[in-house]
C-alpha cells in the first residue's frame, strides 16, 4: 500500500513539474511579443528586426527599419523610451498579413499598448501584434490588411 501511495505522490509531483516547465503556445507567443517590444523599448531595433517573420523582413530593409524606428519613436515623438503592456494571446488559424498574401496556418494575436511621454504630452498607441513559429523560433508580424 505504501508503494502505491509513494508512486502516486511521485506521479503527481512529476506532473506538476512538467506543467511548470512546459509553456502553452499562447504563453510562448506572449513571451515572444514581450521580448520584441523590450528590444524596441531599449532602442535595440536591430534585435527587434531580427525577430520579424521573413514576410516582414521583405517589407523593411534592416537599415531603413533601424533609422525609421529611431526617427519616429525618439525624434518625432520626442521621447527617450516608452512603456508597454501586453495582453492575452488569441490563437487564429489561416491568417494573412495582407489580403492577397500567403496564408499562415496558425498565428497568435497579442494586443500591445504602448505608452509615450514626450514633448506632445502623454499618449498611447494600441497595436495587435502577431506571433508564429518559423523553424522552431517565434517570429513577429503586423497586420496590413485593408
Amino acid at each position: 500500500m505504501r508503494k502505491i501511495a509513494a508512486i502516486l505522490v511521485l506521479a503527481i509531483i512529476g506532473a506538476f513539474i512538467f506543467m511548470l516547465i512546459h509553456q502553452s503556445a499562447d504563453d510562448e507567443a506572449t513571451e515572444a511579443v514581450t521580448e520584441f517590444y523590450s528590444y524596441e523599448q531599449e532602442a535595440d531595433f536591430s534585435a527587434s528586426w531580427e525577430m520579424f517573420h521573413p514576410i516582414m523582413k521583405e517589407k523593411f530593409d534592416k537599415i531603413d527599419y533601424l533609422q525609421d524606428r529611431a526617427h519616429v519613436f525618439l525624434n518625432h515623438f520626442g521621447v527617450e523610451t516608452f512603456s508597454f503592456t501586453v495582453g492575452e494571446a488569441t490563437e487564429i488559424e489561416d491568417w494573412t498579413i495582407e489580403n492577397d498574401a500567403e496564408v499562415i496556418d496558425t498565428v497568435y494575436q497579442v494586443p500591445v499598448s504602448l505608452g509615450f511621454k514626450g514633448k506632445y504630452g502623454n499618449f498611447s498607441l494600441v497595436q495587435n501584434t502577431f506571433a508564429t513559429k518559423v523553424k522552431g523560433e517565434w517570429k513577429i508580424l503586423w497586420d496590413y490588411k485593408k
